[in-house]
Parts: structure tokens; C-alpha cells; sequence
């Protein structure tokens, strides 16, 4: 409450009436570093999506169903009243702004951390509304008084026996788009669309191998804006061998200034200040990263680089599980202990980075709120009873893993067996889908909530997501869901996204099975054209312990018995012999 009131004080010295922080940083990322948590800093909220609005009287957070039920207890308290985004009842920010700040009032943000598409909706609700915008001012940096640095760690080469291309290549492929889109300049702020043109990985935020950094392509040149603090010799010499200019991170905007003829950028990943800089003569062409477009599909090396760090993963899950299912009620183990426990596991893996995101690991109730995150008050000891759901991943230099267990521990009741195979059965129902070429996220969605829906139940989030190459875990431009620009893009081989349908009962229990798939060509029809189908490239035995098989028809038997075959026959060859009698039993045919 304390950092609220001050940043009320700030706001009333500065004669802004509303001020925004959003989650981002200064190139829209999902997850930031440390510096740019200003609205966990002023909330106490720790998800990581969330918009706060702060007013001289009120203030409320916007954020999406994934976090309902943690941002309701930690608001608790704060008066900071929760807005449940996509929800009934519940205005959206845009809403809210429209009908709440009145003319000649003054509505602030720092437009670092705010997105073009972002700042031009707001700015149109000012028009109309005749009240006034203030993006230059931070007010964090007066209210934070022990904010943490920007970070300064060093970034390194990716090598292209891992990734498959040179920068030379990638950048001939966008300069291609250039010329076809008739543009002399392109603009690029999103890190992982950066890392992956430059073949350079970073460590500025945490489980995202990123650094913080800008990019602006022309026809003849390529440069790169970052602290020059973080460049080995090693890397800029292989940049300047690619034909990469590098320069300091804040020259960016001088340098946009200097921006003629027609530019491409995304106005949904640059963000509000680094646009104010470009000539109102310049023509703007608006456009989804064509980088993103590329990153998505993954080349001929990349997929089999990835299917080795897949098998490497499922290795270190069949131990953990092992360990999990023969000492749970033998030994001290915690939701916070069996975390740290995988960890140590992928650790021993070659080529291990690091973890992909903080490990997801709810025991019973804990389960139901879909992003928990475990701390020494809520850490709950592991008994011989109930699920466990435990949501992880691994950085490895030849890919980037997500998968999702949730494992029987003992006893369970018969309507946690039901929608444990409700889950499984909704899993299975997107794993096997074929679909003609153009088909996108949002129309196969419904594969997967089917048979949930059937028993009236469903999940406020998306199915699936992008995955990243040695990047990010999540990672654009597909998605699974219902709705949303990224459910609307089209499929296509060589993408890799997730599978995870769930069951989540607040109080209750919480359900997940998480896969990653790539997609593949299956087949052409000479009537209608050409087909498509997943493969599923994560290896783990789904836990029969929780398995009602008598709700499984015939076809979804098959498809469980062949995929813990493949598992079967990926794993044992690295395993020891206890281990691989452990796998036999958990994957045995049903």
C-alpha cells in the first residue's frame, strides 16, 4: 500500500489523474527483467500478465483467466480492485478509459513500455474524450528507490549446427519481403525475433535466453542496438562477419530519426516512444514481424536438433517421475523440493541452458490456479494421495521444451478419475487431428474442449501455443484457442505448439496433460488438396494411475498404447536397467 500511496503522490505533484503500467518492457515481452516489474512492484500482483491502472482514488488490474484466482488473493487487501479480462460484467481497460476520464483530465504512462496499437487506442478515446496524454514520464523511477538495474550479462553466438541458417541467410530472406513490400527499412524490436536473425542468445530475462536490443534492417545494411557492454570479441566478430553494424542501445531512436522513404514494423511489439521518433514524412507500413513468420517454421536442422533435446527431456522426466511415484510418503517432499528436484535432473542433460519458465508444481487445491508458483508460506508437503501437476521445461542449445504431468500420488476420487480422462480424452482429440491446408488454431480448438464440454466444463485459457528454438516458451504467431489474431493464423509445416487442455476446480483439484507438437504434411487429395496432421515430439508416460479407461472408446486406447510404445522405444536406450523396468510398467498397454 505504501508504494501505491506514493505513486499517488507523484501522480498529484505531476498533475496526471490515471496512470498505466502495464507488464511489459520496453519491446513488449511477456516476461520481463527485474527493471521492469513496476506493476508487481506497485500491486504486489506476481503474474505475468496484467495491466494496472492506478487513479488519485481508486486503482484496479486488468489480467486474463489464467490468473483469477492467485490475483484475487494477492489483491486481497491492497484495494486494488481485480477486472476480470473476457468476462461478463467486467469492463476492458479501453472500457473503462472511455467512460471514466473526462475532458481536461490527464491520463499517463511511460510510452517505453506501451505498444504503438496500445497508445493509438488510447490516444483515439482522448480525442474523443478531449482529456490529455502524458507518455514521457516513468514515474516508477521516483517511487522505486531501490530499482534494479537494467541487466548486463553477455550474449553468444548460436551455432548454426544447431540452427541451420547463417545470419547472411536470414537476412537475405527478409530483405526478399523488403523489396516485394517495396520498403527501404524495417524495424525490429521483439527480442526473440532479434536473437534469432543474429544467431545470438542472451540472459537478461529469466528462463528467456534474450537480451534487451533493437534491430533496423535496410536494403544494403543490418544493424544492431545493445549495451556495448555485453559483446565479446568472439561475437562481433561473427556479427561483422554476417554484416552487422552494432551500436549502442540507446542510439536507437537518433538513428530512427534518420529513417526515410517506407519502413516496416509491428506496431503491436515497437513500442509508443522509439514511433514518436519517426517522420511524420515517412510511410508506415503496419505488419505482423515477417521474422516472426519465418522463426515459426522450423528448418530441416532445427527439427532434429529439437527432437534430440525432446528425447533428452523425456529421459529426465521418466526419473523424476520414478523418483516422485517411489518416495512421495517415504521421504520430505514438497511442492517447492520436487521443483528443484527436476531441475537438477534436466541439469545433467547435454547442451542444458537452464529451466524454459518457472516450474509449475500445485499439489491438490494449489493445481486449480493454472500459473501457481510455490513460496515457503504456501509450500505444500507431498502425501500419498491426491494429483500432483507439475508444468515445466527446459533451455537446452538444441531446443526448448514445455511439457505437463500430473501425477496420481495415491487415492483420488471417482470425480477427479473422470476428469482426469475428460483431460486425456480432450488431449487425444488434438493429437489426432488431420486438417486441410489454411485450417487455423481457432478452428481446431474445439477438438479439445469437446469432451469437456460434454460434462459442462471448460478452461479460461488457450489450448496451445508457439513454441521457441533455444527462445522463447512461448512464442507467436499460432496458437490453439477460441478467439484472438494468433488463433486466426494458419498452420503450417514446420510449426511446433502445444497441447494442454485442463480441468480447474478452485478449492479443488487442478488437471493438466501438456504435449508439444509439430506440424506435418499428411496428404494430398486430388479433390481437395492438401492435408496436414500433428506429431507429438514430447516423450513422458501419461499416468495411468488416474485413467476411468471404461470413458475411452477404442480409438483413443490405440492412440494412448502407441504413444507410450514411441516413448517406450525413444527412452530406453538411455536409460539404466531400473529405470527402464520402471518405464515398462508406466507404459504398458491398457
Amino acid at each position: 500500500m505504501s508504494n501505491l500511496e506514493r505513486l499517488r503522490e507523484i501522480m498529484k505533484k505531476e498533475s496526471i489523474n490515471y496512470y498505466i503500467i502495464p507488464s511489459s518492457d520496453s519491446h513488449q515481452s511477456e516476461y520481463v527483467a527485474d527493471y521492469f516489474k513496476g506493476r508487481e512492484f506497485i500491486s504486489g500482483f506476481t503474474g505475468s500478465a496484467g495491466t494496472l491502472l492506478v487513479g488519485l482514488d481508486k486503482a484496479y488490474l486488468w489480467t486474463d483467466g489464467r490468473y483469477f484466482i492467485q490475483a484475487a488473493k494477492e489483491l486481497l487487501g491492497t484495494g486494488i480492485e481485480l477486472m476480470k479480462m473476457a468476462t461478463p460484467g467486467y469492463p476492458s481497460l479501453e472500457e473503462w478509459i472511455k467512460d471514466n476520464v473526462k475532458e481536461d483530465q490527464v491520463l499517463g504512462f511511460d510510452g517505453r513500455v506501451v505498444s504503438v496499437k496500445q497508445y493509438e487506442s488510447y490516444k483515439a478515446i482522448a480525442n474523443n474524450n478531449k482529456f490529455k496524454i502524458v507518455m514521457d514520464k516513468d514515474l516508477l523511477d521516483e517511487v522505486w528507490l531501490n530499482r534494479p538495474q537494467l541487466p548486463k550479462y553477455k550474449i553468444f553466438n548460436h551455432d548454426e549446427s544447431f540452427c541451420g541458417k547463417s545470419t547472411k541467410e536470414k537476412l537475405e530472406e527478409v530483405r526478399k519481403h523488403m523489396i516485394n513490400k517495396e520498403a527501404d527499412s524495417f524495424i525490429l524490436s521483439s527480442l526473440d525475433d532479434i536473437a534469432w536473425l543474429y544467431n545470438i542468445r542472451g540472459n537478461d530475462i529469466l528462463f528467456n535466453p534474450v537480451a534487451l536490443s533493437y534491430a533496423i534492417i535496410t536494403r544494403n545494411e543490418a544493424n544492431l542496438y545493445i549495451d556495448l557492454d555485453k559483446l565479446t570479441e568472439e561475437v562481433k566478430t561473427k556479427l561483422n562477419s554476417q554484416g552487422v553494424n552494432i551500436f549502442n542501445y540507446n542510439e536507437i531512436e537518433e538513428h530512427v530519426r534518420t529513417i526515410k522513404g517506407t519502413v516496416l514494423l509491428d506496431k503491436n511489439k515497437l513500442n509508443a516512444k522509439v514511433f514518436s521518433a519517426i517522420s511524420k514524412e515517412v510511410r508506415v507500413i503496419d505488419e505482423l514481424n515477417y521474422t516472426t513468420k519465418l522463426k515459426a517454421i522450423k528448418n530441416e536442422t532445427e527439427i532434429a536438433s529439437m527432437e534430440k533435446s525432446q528425447v533428452r527431456d523425456g529421459v529426465a522426466m521418466v526419473r523424476f517421475m520414478k523418483w516422485l511415484k517411489e518416495n512421495v510418503g517415504k521421504e520430505k517432499i514438497s511442492e517447492i523440493s520436487a521443483a528443484k528436484k527436476l531441475t537438477s535432473i534436466r541439469a545433467e542433460g547435454e547442451n542444458y541452458k537452464g529451466d524454459s519458465f518457472n516450474t509449475i508444481a500445485g499439489y491438490k487445491e494449489h493445481a486449480a490456479m493454472m500459473h501457481y508458483s510455490a513460496t515457503e508460506k504456501t509450500d505444500y508437503e507431498l502425501k500419498e494421495e491426491g494429483m500432483f501437476l507439475v508444468d515445466s521445461g527446459a533451455q537446452y542449445l538444441d531446443g526448448t521444451t514445455d511439457i505437463t504431468r500430473t501425477f496420481i500420488l495415491g487415492e483420488i476420487t471417482e470425480e477427479e478419475r473422470r476428469d482426469f480422462t475428460l483431460v486425456l480424452k480432450s488431449h487425444i482429440g488434438l493429437a489426432l487431428a488431420k486438417f486441410l491446408k489454411g485450417t487455423t488454431g481457432m478452428n481446431l480448438d474445439i477438438l479439445a474442449r469437446g469432451p469437456l464440454w460434454k460434462y459442462g466444463i471448460d478452461y479460461k485459457c488457450g489450448t496451445g501455443h508457439g513454441v521457441g528454438f533455444f527462445l522463447n516458451v512461448h512464442e507467436g504467431p499460432q496458437s490453439i484457442r477460441p478467439i484472438g489474431d494468433a488463433a486466426a493464423t494458419v498452420l503450417e509445416a514446420g510449426m511446433v505448439i502445444t497441447n494442454e487442455p485442463g480441468v480447474y476446480k478452485e478449492g479443488k483439484y487442478g488437471i493438466r496433460t501438456e504435449n508439444t507438437l509439430i506440424v506435418e504434411k499428411y496428404m494430398i487429395s486430388e479433390e481437395s488438396g492438401e492435408f496436414y496432421k500433428f506429431r507429438t515430439i514430447s516423450y513422458c508416460p501419461i499416468d495411468l494411475d488416474g485413467i476411468e479407461l471404461n470413458l475411452l472408446t477404442f480409438e483413443e486406447k490405440e492412440w494412448l498404447n502407441n504413444y507410450h510404445k514411441t516413448v517406450f522405444e525413444k527412452l530406453s536406450p538411455y536409460l539404466r536397467k531400473d529405470e527402464i523396468e520402471f518405464l515398462k510398467k508406466v507404459t504398458r498397454e491398457v
